[in-house]
């Protein structure tokens, strides 16, 4: 079999060009994503799932020889998925029923993990292992595995609903060193498997979630810092561990501002070597405060400090009588329209994940009271269908088109900064614009125009392969984070340490 044919059996060979064009053979397949799809042309959701469910699917049989890879060790996060109660269910209905039911439950379960860039090992009869961190490596692969762990018991509740069944997931997650690629077996049965404690812990965490959650480990907790709320269990006895295992329930998102802030907490580095950004971005805010609105433009590759210095800013000024106002962006989030908007929007409502639709409606009402503006009724229910709360007045703006739509919820968000703005000057820290989805990106075009004439100062930090297409306005600064000389590693690594020697 060659990708030709595997597609023309799918009943999708007009990808055939697309796949060839991109080098993407049988050995590649299995690892796809969602994102990869979408990169190549696949724009239909449709298609795009059938591929990922098929190529999770696809017998190792069929895949075209390649070496065996060496083992390697790393830091792994690894996952564990079960289904609640289908011994039971297994009692209850046609061996048929239940063989259409698990194949519509791995299905999801296979595509949920493959859209957060992880790679199913194996399925085990009604569950199934997965790994983030490999074969590719990824800087954020605990919180990849957090979100596909929440995405599964989302989808997985949906679509055996639907089915009428009222079956749900458990998932463990745990982090930790492995060796990992090693090939066991023979044939067609040959694996590539995890050796170390993480399997183990990953497992046991998951025979002791409750159905329908997500429980992580110590390890893994470290790693996501709040960029998730969690519920602590305590210690847990888990069979084969000596001593107590300390384990989180996943919640839902957290409510922090950005991701630094979720991810570092107090817990930042010392400011050094950056005193000229620091005195720019001052002296920028002092023409803001006029009146005369202005953008700084920062750029830099990941971790190199790009919001450690946009907090530097924002402890110099935090004595002042000024409101901040974040947008943070997210790489799981890039194709979701306007999200950093509606998710400053729900933070700033204080929306919390206890809320019900009309405490979440009350509390929309009063931040828009609050911030006054026209046509109150009309813009609520605009704001709510966005959030998805359900309002009876809805329909009033349903019936509009999307391009009306857009239009108003525009015009309704630049009047809203206008009379912030009008209140007292305004620092906008827009987090990592190299993932801001299209509408957003749209949305700031208007933004940096407008703000010439309004007390404000947008801070914007990207990654150095994203082009902002505000550069080279007039009121616009753009400023480049390099690499520290060693005279300042060497005073920071003395600051971090407390003074205490370290081998060269």
């Amino acid at each position: 079999m060659n990708i030709a044919d595997w597609l023309r059996d799918l009943g999708l060979q007009s990808y055939e060009a697309a796949f060839r064009d991109n080098g993407i053979d049988l050995d590649v397949l299995p690892r796809l994503t969602v994102d990869d799809l979408r990169e190549i042309g696949v724009r239909a959701v449709g298609h795009r799932r059938k591929i990922i469910d098929a190529a999770a699917r696809l017998p190792r049989r069929h895949i075209a020889a390649r070496a065996a890879p060496s083992p390697e060790r790393r830091q792994l996060t690894l996952m564990f998925v079960d289904l609640v109660g289908s011994t039971d269910l297994s009692r209850r209905v046609d061996p048929e029923e239940l063989r259409e039911i698990m194949r519509a439950y791995l299905d999801t379960v296979a595509e949920e993990i493959a859209g957060f860039d992880g790679h199913i090992a194996k399925f085990l009869g009604d569950g199934a292992l997965a790994y983030f961190g490999w074969p590719r490596a990824s800087e954020d692969a605990a919180e990849r595995a957090v979100r596909a762990g929440l995405a599964v018991a989302r989808a997985v509740r949906g679509v055996l609903a639907a089915a009428g069944h009222l079956l749900e997931p458990r998932v463990g997650i745990a982090t930790g060193l492995v060796v990992v690629g090693d090939l066991l077996g023979e044939g067609a049965s040959k694996e590539e498997t995890v050796t170390g404690e993480t399997p183990n812990l990953a497992a046991r965490l998951q025979q002791a979630a409750e159905p329908g959650t997500v429980v992580i480990a110590e390890s893994t907790r470290r790693l996501v810092g709040d960029l998730f709320e969690l519920a602590g269990l305590g210690a847990l006895q888990l069979k084969g561990f000596d001593e107590p295992v300390q384990a989180w329930r996943v919640v839902g998102e957290g409510r922090a501002e950005s991701r630094f802030e979720a991810l570092h907490g107090a817990h930042v580095t010392p400011l050094v070597g950056r005193d000229a950004e620091l005195d720019l971005m001052l002296s920028r805010w002092q023409l803001a405060e006029t009146g005369a609105g202005q953008v700084i433009l920062i750029s830099g590759e990941a971790g190199i400090g790009k919001s450690r210095l946009v907090l530097a800013l924002r402890e110099r000024l935090k004595a002042r009588p000024i409101r901040i106002v974040s947008y943070a962006c997210s790489p799981h989030h890039a194709n979701s329209p306007l999200f950093p908007f509606l998710s400053e929007l729900e933070r700033t409502a204080r929306f919390t994940p206890d809320d019900g639709p009309e405490r979440r409606l009350r509390r929309l009402e009063k931040l828009l009271a609050e911030d006054g503006g026209e046509r109150p009724g009309e813009i609520l229910a605009l704001f709510a269908d966005l959030l998805g709360i359900p309002n009876v007045s809805q329909s009033a703006v349903r019936d509009l088109s999307p391009q009306q739509r857009k239009a108003l919820l525009f015009r309704t968000l630049m009047v809203r900064l206008e009379r912030i703005a009008a209140a007292g000057p305004i620092l906008m820290v827009l987090e990592d614009a190299h993932w801001l989805d299209p509408t957003s990106r749209e949305l700031f075009d208007q933004i940096v125009n407008r703000l010439r004439g309004l007390s404000v100062l947008l801070v914007a930090t990207f990654r150095p392969d994203f082009a902002p297409p505000w550069a080279g306005l007039s009121h616009v600064a753009l400023t480049t984070l390099n690499r520290l000389p060693e005279v300042q590693v060497l005073a920071l690594i003395d600051q971090i340490t407390d003074g205490h020697a370290l081998p060269e």
